[in-house]
């Protein structure tokens, strides 16, 4: 089986971030950076101030389990950690540094999701502006500059051989199996600075299912276009990471959250065009999530109960011109995704209307009127003619959040009603 093939059909899941610095309601590791506009939340602190927190950094273990009960009940399918952010905090006792958290919660997280039944991936930056040989972020260093200032060779060799290496080794075999590496950090170096190639090869040893994504200079099974969804997809395999607000960390003060609505929306035209979308939650200090953050998972997840099938082991249905509303396809059905309310019907384009079998509402198993049409020689002369389905949408049927039909297709070659021309009396 091809590495990684459970991702090509899973769809959706769940990105956590959390550091010590959740304790303070700051985003991670930009406001120690004098913050950057794509961030508006990251507010600029000192240093010293960002990091003072790790000293008092003492969450829940247990925590995961309520991010992992919500996870499944959503319909995701897997999830990604931050094992260690740009601020150089490890969310795990590393052998190789001193700064890091009293208790394994990576640890704590993979058991918590994998006895949930997901798969597990760890988020890890490259970057580190907290080790010394990094070197460490100073307030001098402000504003941020995408290149910042370089150690000694000796010192870099330091960085790479004796921590980041390792950190990744420890990461790839204390923990079972892990699913996805999902890189960050990558743009302050060069592949070769970063030892890409080694790096990648010593984690196909380790965990040689390992999906990587795009962010390890040089190198990756996916891409990972962050924050929207791309209005025209790689051929190959990608995710959309997103925020349910502005910040990925937890930050009270940003209060813009998207709508259930908008979450599902996003989640069917990422499914429509063949991606993941992986969904992040930004727990508070002491593990718990924000009600908002809560109300809204349970929100899509009683839409995925009745939906799920729409969504999971799916791959692109429609063309954007045969209807519109995103669409998937899964064995002989396809499945359409009305995000604007209907006026009584809708229409879908360019299909084999012969061949359509029926119409169901998903969340219901309710089969709806429909009718076709297509061209009148076509309907005299082609024994499988191309034409239009109309489909009666009764009120009652109306999802508040999105609508599913499931149009079942027999396939080509399936015995269809003759022509018009060629049918007995």
């Amino acid at each position: 089986m091809e590495r990684g093939a459970w991702f090509d059909s899973a769809r959706f899941g769940m990105f956590i971030h959390w550091g010590h610095v959740s304790q303070q309601g700051l985003e991670l590791s930009w406001p120690m950076a004098g913050g950057t506009a794509v961030l508006p939340y990251s507010t600029p602190v000192p240093v010293e101030q960002y990091q003072s927190s790790a000293a008092t950094f003492a969450p829940s273990v247990d925590a995961p389990k309520e991010w992992a009960a919500l996870a499944a009940d959503a319909g995701m399918r897997y999830a990604v950690f931050t094992s260690r952010h740009h601020d150089g905090f490890s969310m795990w006792p590393s052998a190789v540094s001193d700064f890091h958290a009293s208790d394994d919660l990576v640890g704590a997280y993979v058991d918590a999701f994998r006895s949930a039944g997901l798969r597990v991936g760890l988020y890890y930056s490259l970057s580190d502006w907290h080790h010394v040989d990094y070197p460490a972020l100073t307030d001098d260093d402000r504003p941020y500059a995408f290149s910042p200032r370089r150690s000694s060779p000796e010192a870099w060799g330091r960085f790479v051989d004796d921590y980041l290496f390792p950190q990744v080794r420890e990461l790839l075999t204390d923990y079972g199996t892990i699913d996805v590496l999902w890189f960050d950090g990558g743009w302050e170096r060069s592949a070769r600075e970063w030892k890409a190639d080694e790096l990648m090869a010593m984690i196909r040893d380790l965990q040689p299912e390992c999906l990587v994504n795009d962010r390890l200079p040089g190198h990756g099974d996916y891409e990972t276009p962050e924050q929207l969804v791309p209005a025209a997809p790689s051929d190959g395999r990608w995710e959309t990471c997103m925020t349910m607000n502005s910040t990925w960390g937890y930050c009270p003060a940003d209060t813009g959250y998207k709508s259930a609505r908008e979450l599902v929306h996003t989640l069917c035209e990422v499914a429509g065009r063949g991606g993941n979308l992986l969904l992040n939650v930004g727990p508070r200090g002491d593990g718990s999530l924000a009600p908002e953050q809560v109300e809204r998972l349970e929100t899509v997840a009683r839409w995925m109960r009745a939906n799920a099938g729409s969504i999971h082991d799916t791959t692109p249905g429609l063309e954007p011109w045969q209807v519109y509303a995103p669409s998937t396809r899964s064995g002989d059905a396809v499945y359409v995704h009305l995000l604007a309310r209907p006026y009584e019907t809708a229409t879908v384009r360019g299909l084999p209307i012969r061949r359509v079998r029926g119409v169901t509402h998903v969340a219901s198993g309710r089969l709806l009127e429909h009718r076709t049409r297509c061209s009148v020689m076509d309907d005299l002369l082609n024994w499988d003619p191309s034409g239009e389905l109309i489909v009666d949408v009764p009120a009652d049927c109306i999802d508040d959040l999105a609508t599913v039909l499931a149009i079942e297709i027999a396939p080509e070659g399936s015995e269809v009603e003759p022509p018009l021309a060629f049918r007995t009396q």
